[in-house]
């Protein structure tokens, strides 16, 4: 009778142990998911204006995947009349090393529609539908999904910043938030690294009407409305060279905002492997 108790007593707290573990993770992080991990092209089916297309998307992993490994994912989103294998080769050394898997969709007429595009598609719902296919694989890690994009993909990763709870991490590069784009009372504390171009001529840094019908906030301002969310208000400033940096710390849930202001740069600033190199190495953080 003792032993039988015991054993019972054994086995719920075992329960209780597997409970509590799940209880911090917005998805699973499961190893026998049946699909496995490998570099490839696959298709996501949306229904675009009444048309159901086929919409690609890059999985691009290390050579060797490491089965007892879960990867972390960054999703990279081209610029308007960009495409998802320009930004692959951008953070290709990382995914050859096996840092993180990269995630490459494909916008339509190769933009991201955020109200002024040539593409009417719903976005926001394909990088849904992107995220639910991509809990079916093997040694992925669905609590350490990250984005990061460049122009017009920057503005789609802010809409996604401010409407779902995909990421942990965004980095918005030569675009800031939008009048069209207010911060939600259903927007959750993530952290942000948003990067502008002090000369840049296609989105002002000012602020103001941009590509298409868009007004930009000013940059600095749109940092702080990021900031202000998450409940940090005062930044730490260093400049680092001629450029400036502004961090928001201690913001709720320990997440943190950044704002980098590159005085000489214009609209091609991610070409730089250095800037590429902070992004990844600020996401690792959260």
């Amino acid at each position: 009778m003792i032993i039988k108790r015991y054993i019972f007593n054994i086995s719920k707290i075992i329960l209780i142990l597997f409970f509590i573990s799940c209880e911090d993770n917005d998805y699973a992080t499961d190893f026998n998911s049946t699909k496995e991990l490998k570099t490839e092209t696959i298709f996501i089916q949306q229904n675009v204006s009444g048309v159901l297309e086929q919409r690609p998307v890059i999985i691009q992993t290390e050579l060797n995947i490491n089965t007892n490994k879960l990867y972390p994912i960054v999703f990279g989103l081209h610029g308007n009349g960009g495409t998802n294998t320009g930004f692959l080769n951008r953070l290709k050394r990382f995914t050859d090393d096996g840092e993180f898997v990269g995630i490459y969709p494909q916008g339509i007429q190769r933009s991201w529609n955020l109200g002024s595009e040539a593409s009417r598609a719903d976005d926001v719902q394909f990088i849904n539908l992107i995220i639910e296919e991509l809990k079916n694989y093997q040694n992925l890690d669905m609590n350490k999904v990250y984005v990061i994009g460049n122009s017009n993909g920057s503005g789609m990763a802010n809409k996604l910043g401010v409407e779902t709870n995909h990421f942990k991490a965004i980095a918005p590069i030569v675009s800031q938030l939008m009048e069209s784009m207010p911060l939600k009372p259903t927007t959750q504390p993530l952290s942000v690294f948003q990067v502008n171009g002090a000369l840049d001529p296609i989105i002002p840094i000012s602020g103001g009407p941009g590509p298409g019908t868009h007004i930009f906030l000013d940059a600095l301002e749109s940092a702080k409305l990021w900031a202000n969310k998450f409940n940090c208000f005062e930044p730490q400033i260093r400049m680092i060279g001629e450029d400036t940096l502004y961090e928001f710390k201690n913001c709720d849930d320990g997440k943190e905002v950044r704002y980098l202001r590159i005085e000489n740069g214009e609209h091609n600033v991610l070409n730089s492997l250095f800037l590429i190199n902070e992004i990844w190495n600020f996401f690792q953080r959260f």
